[in-house]
């Protein structure tokens, strides 16, 4: 199955990181956040991905050719120009880069990636978001309801959009800042291929017509995930996700094994005190 992320917005709110990056590519414990999301598929055994890039996209198809090389010990004959890797951590990941365009907005990206998903069932999520979410879980889920899409719902700051649920079933979707508590998009979605038929260009906001109408149509269901999730919009969000990862406990590092007991009450306390702003989140 196909994982498509989104990694082509400007990432504005970090500014201090993204000058000359995208902010995928921002490092958390030194590696790329966005490589980060691919190894908490990996872990699930999702690994053929396709990644929508934007601004700064050569960053993203740099790290992605040369990272063997990049991660891996290396023997150099200076005679040959041959180089041999050895040691390190090989994936086995079949990755498309494909660029969509500076200016798309996020309905745009994901359905200039149309060509590459096909038409088959597909998961979705934004290259700037870590969490612990079950993903095997999320797609039986998925499967089970029979609709078009499935977002996972989580419990984040009160400065995102809202959702109005009704059992499982999404009655209304706003993007609007949050005014009430409740569930929000975390992303980490399970679309099928018809969704692309609720996007009409390269400037269709995936958050507004599409989400908006799948609602309406009864074709939007949600995942309730109440464990970990941390979004990196802003630098104190990259400060708070590095000193997770330094502190050896990043609830959101699966493919270890690496659990935090506590994942639950942290994250809890995180939402009531982490970003009092009612500001959008801006997409990636």
């Amino acid at each position: 199955m196909k994982v498509a992320f989104l990694a082509g917005g400007l990432g504005t709110r970090i500014s201090e990181e993204t000058e000359n990056k995208p902010k995928p590519m921002v490092e958390i414990g030194g590696q790329p956040i966005l490589w980060h999301i691919m190894m908490h598929y990996y872990k699930y055994g999702f690994k053929d991905f396709t990644v929508a890039l934007g601004y700064k996209g050569a960053a993203i198809k740099k790290y992605m050719v040369d990272y063997c090389a990049l991660n891996s010990n290396l023997t150099v004959d200076l005679g040959s120009g041959k180089i041999k890797t050895h040691g390190g951590y090989q994936l086995d990941w079949n990755v498309d880069l494909i660029d969509t365009g500076l200016t798309t907005n996020t309905g745009g990206r994901i359905k200039r990636l149309a060509p590459y998903i096909g038409r088959e069932t597909f998961m979705l999520t934004w290259g700037d978001g870590v969490s612990d979410v079950n993903l095997h879980e999320l797609l039986a889920f998925h499967r089970a309801h029979g609709k078009l899409a499935t977002l996972t719902a989580v419990r984040p700051p009160a400065r995102f959009g809202h959702l109005d649920l009704k059992g499982d079933q999404i009655s209304e979707f706003s993007e609007k800042p949050q005014t009430k508590e409740g569930w929000i998009n975390g992303a980490f979605f399970v679309l099928e291929p018809e969704i692309f038929d609720y996007i009409d260009g390269d400037d269709t906001q995936w958050e507004k017509g599409p989400l908006e109408k799948l609602a309406s149509d009864g074709q939007l269901m949600a995942y309730k995930h109440d464990g970990f999730w941390q979004c990196m919009d802003t630098l104190r969000d990259k400060t708070l996700l590095e000193s997770l990862w330094a502190s050896g406990n990043a609830p959101w590092k699966t493919w270890e094994n690496e659990k935090n007991e506590n994942t639950t009450n942290w994250s809890q306390g995180l939402h009531r005190n982490n970003h009092g702003s009612n500001a959008d989140r801006e997409r990636i």
